[in-house]
């Protein structure tokens, strides 16, 4: 195992310029916002993508969080964040938070005039509180703690689904068609290790194999050096190439990125005639890094030689993305990743639009500087130069989730799902739903440190 040549140069350059500059400044107190201060700058310094444009320091006893954000190019940088523990968010990277085990989207019906807000469950994560209680994708929690969720109070009271928290929730019921008051449930947070490989499945439809696969973020594991996740997304392609499918349905609504690695690793399971001399992407430093490194001015990421790569078994040469304005970054990175190589259709909302790259630093010269940042250092390319999305890709097909009420993941009559069958089929589908008229205020996910990051300092093969 090692860590890719372009990325430990980063990380020595940053090294050697933080040594010199502390001896070159008056010592201060290690545990001060000052020293922590003064390693941010370090850091953004030199490897900043937007070097050029690098903001001003406030004060230097300022609170870290304040510094950093005064370096950041906005509104071009959307994605560069501070973090108040650098464990804590390598944890949450690698799918390991604080929580009960649900996500949710925050609603406000547009046409009430009311000022009442519900969370519409999108899934429950495996083996999390929350899959032991009654609690299903599509519920509606209307209070937490027992107090209702409305536009003034929401943003505080989903504070409490950190600790034990107590939820009022309705379900919808088919034979009435209404809403039913369910039985009140207590749920206590943990920390929990998601998996991100949420669910795959194949299905015989018209003589038709569809193989589908639902993938939340990319992570080769829960741990360092752990890439169990890569391994089980492996298996999950070798049964698709023995059961032999005809298409693929690779499911990123709700995935916000992740490391490059496990894009690297699944864009290898599905583009075709790909071996470890094609290339997957390209990535741009700032100047600065590129006239000091020779190494970092033609960084090229090739596929991976993979058995269980399905080759030339996709019927169209065409795999199948479902997207919603949250599939961002590392999901990007596959979508222009593949397209050189195959036809890339896109079924759902426009994605996020982040051609852009992150590395997490810590503070290794200084203990007692806890904190860590992701600032955004590089630019991402595909094989043809191309890196033209940060307005997102457009859909072939657009659909927003939001439009109907929520069917459990892999039901074929789910929107997002019987729009790729019938695609795939050429046989519209009977399912019908009353459209709902609701404004999506914002979704757990979007909380998660994960959430637009392209994360590129990892452990390779």
């Amino acid at each position: 195992m090692r860590l890719s040549k372009s990325i430990s140069i980063l990380l020595m350059a940053v090294v050697a310029f933080s040594c010199q500059n502390d001896d070159e400044q008056p010592r201060i107190d290690p545990a001060s916002n000052a020293a922590a201060n003064r390693w941010i700058l370090n850091v953004m310094d030199e490897v900043y993508y937007w070097l050029n444009d690098l903001g001003t320091p406030i004060a230097e006893n300022s609170e870290p969080e304040d510094y950093f954000e005064a370096l950041l190019n906005r509104p071009t940088d959307r994605f560069s964040v501070i973090y108040p523990d650098y464990q804590e968010l390598i944890d949450a990277l690698n799918g390991v938070n604080l929580e009960a085990g649900y996500e949710f989207i925050l609603y406000r019906e547009t046409s009430e005039a009311n000022s009442n807000v519900y969370a519409s469950v999108t899934y429950i994560k495996k083996n999390s509180p929350a899959s032991n209680v009654d609690l299903k994708r599509g519920d509606m929690i209307t209070k937490i703690n027992g107090t209702q969720l409305t536009i003034n109070n929401y943003s505080e009271l989903l504070g409490a689904i950190r600790g034990m928290h107590t939820l009022s929730y309705a379900r919808y019921d088919e034979a009435s068609e209404t809403y039913i008051v369910m039985p009140e449930i207590t749920l206590t947070a943990v920390q929990l290790a998601e998996n991100p490989n949420f669910l795959d499945t194949v299905y015989t439809i018209d003589n038709e194999k569809i193989g589908y696969v639902i993938y939340h973020f990319f992570a080769p594991g829960s741990g360092e050096n752990n890439t169990s996740y890569d391994a089980e997304m492996d298996e999950i392609f070798a049964n698709f190439k023995a059961e032999g499918i005809d298409h693929l349905i690779v499911d990123f609504r709700y995935n916000g990125g992740g490391y490059v690695s496990s894009a690297v690793n699944l864009a290898s399971l599905i583009a075709p005639g790909v071996s470890s001399s094609s290339i997957f992407s390209k990535t741009k430093y700032n100047d600065y890094l590129m006239d000091q490194f020779a190494e970092l001015r033609n960084v090229q990421t090739p596929f991976l030689a993979k058995a269980q790569n399905l080759g030339n078994s996709l019927i169209e040469n065409r795999v199948y993305i479902l997207t919603s304005a949250r599939t961002a970054s590392a999901s990007e990175l596959i979508i222009n990743g593949l397209k050189p190589y195959m036809d890339v259709f896109l079924i759902g909302d426009v994605t996020t639009g982040k051609n852009v790259g992150s590395i997490p630093f810590e503070d290794e010269e200084n203990e007692q500087n806890k904190y860590g940042i992701l600032p955004i250092v590089s630019q991402s390319f595909n094989s043809l130069d191309q890196s033209d999305y940060t307005e997102g890709f457009n859909p072939n097909i657009s659909l927003k989730e939001s439009q109907e009420r929520l069917l459990p993941l892999g039901d074929v009559n789910e929107l997002l799902l019987r729009t790729a069958i019938s695609e795939i089929t050429g046989m519209p589908s009977g399912a019908r739903y009353r459209q709902l008229d609701r404004e999506d205020l914002g979704s757990t996910l979007d909380q998660k440190v994960r959430s637009g990051i392209s994360i590129e300092n990892r452990f390779m093969n």
